[in-house]
């Protein structure tokens, strides 16, 4: 027999994630970051950063479906979208359901990323091929920088908080956001996993930027396999629109948007977080550390 292969994602210095690998695809270093693909038993093909996960074939639409539909059930209007990272296609291709909208801007830095995409995982990375789709390769903070009420939602489709997408996580960038989005535009971004405490710390952050420049500001959850602890959370922020109060379920189930996990109900229910989650952003909004 051979020997067995096995994927470790670091989630804390003491758990790891352990995938039994039947074949590693590709391996290579861009300007910015390590790109593998492995092909798992259980998860399919999936694909890593610098040795973390960013998506697989079995749980990738979990996050894109939430991501979008989250923001699109709410703002029935939008026309004009940003994506910030995004260039696996997934976000973009959840986008390109909705008619109304006109132009999706994904604004991804590592083309290498964008081509791996493109050959390992064709089925979501024929989002990038929609005509509305403007694919630019730069940095999204360079790019958002001097936009000025351009857009009627942005979504940061960044990986984390640390490395080569820092610059996406500061006050700088939120702040940018916030003038790059019109008077009813609405932000929405990774807000990392509340469970283990290195990301609980990273939460509160973010949390405390955002709170602090949007007069509205949500935090909601998804469960998500192959992220740290399983669990998922994400920003909502926004000028005008409440992402419970302002949504129209009726409006949205007439599309008859197909889905694997998005519901008008999952979206209600997915802004009523545990307890120590409603804990720990209660105290960031009284100032107080996480």
């Amino acid at each position: 027999m051979g020997t067995e292969m096995w994927f470790a994602d670091e989630h804390t210095p003491n758990v790891k994630l352990n995938i039994r690998v039947k074949k590693q695809l590709f391996s290579d270093h861009s300007d910015i970051q390590r790109v593998d693909v492995f092909d798992s038993e259980d998860l399919g093909k999936f694909i890593s950063l610098d040795g973390n996960i960013v998506f697989s074939e079995r749980d990738e639409f979990i996050y894109d479906e939430m991501v979008v539909h989250v923001p699109m059930a709410v703002h029935q209007h939008a026309k004009k979208v940003l994506v910030i990272g995004g260039g696996d296609g997934g976000v973009a291709k959840e986008l390109c359901r909705y008619d109304e909208i006109e132009t999706i801007d994904v604004v991804e830095e590592d083309e290498m990323f964008v081509e791996v995409s493109k050959r390992f995982f064709p089925d979501t990375a024929e989002g990038l091929e929609d005509k509305r789709v403007n694919l630019y390769i730069q940095d999204g903070l360079k790019f958002i920088r001097g936009k000025v009420g351009d857009y009627d939602l942005i979504i940061n489709d960044s990986t984390d908080p640390f490395g080569p997408t820092e610059g996406l996580f500061t006050r700088e960038f939120y702040g940018s956001c916030y003038k790059a989005l019109n008077k009813t535009g609405i932000l929405v971004y990774q807000h990392g996993s509340p469970f283990y405490d290195v990301d609980r710390d990273e939460c509160c952050k973010m949390h405390q930027k955002v709170y602090s420049i949007f007069p509205i500001s949500r935090v909601y959850q998804a469960h998500i396999p192959t992220c740290s602890s399983g669990y998922w959370l994400f920003g909502f922020a926004s000028k005008k629109y409440h992402p419970v109060k302002d949504l129209d379920a009726d409006a949205w189930d007439e599309r008859k948007i197909h889905t694997k996990y998005y519901t008008t109900n999952v979206h209600k229910g997915s802004f009523m977080l545990p307890k120590y989650v409603e804990d720990m952003l209660r105290r960031v909004e009284k100032g107080k550390e996480g």
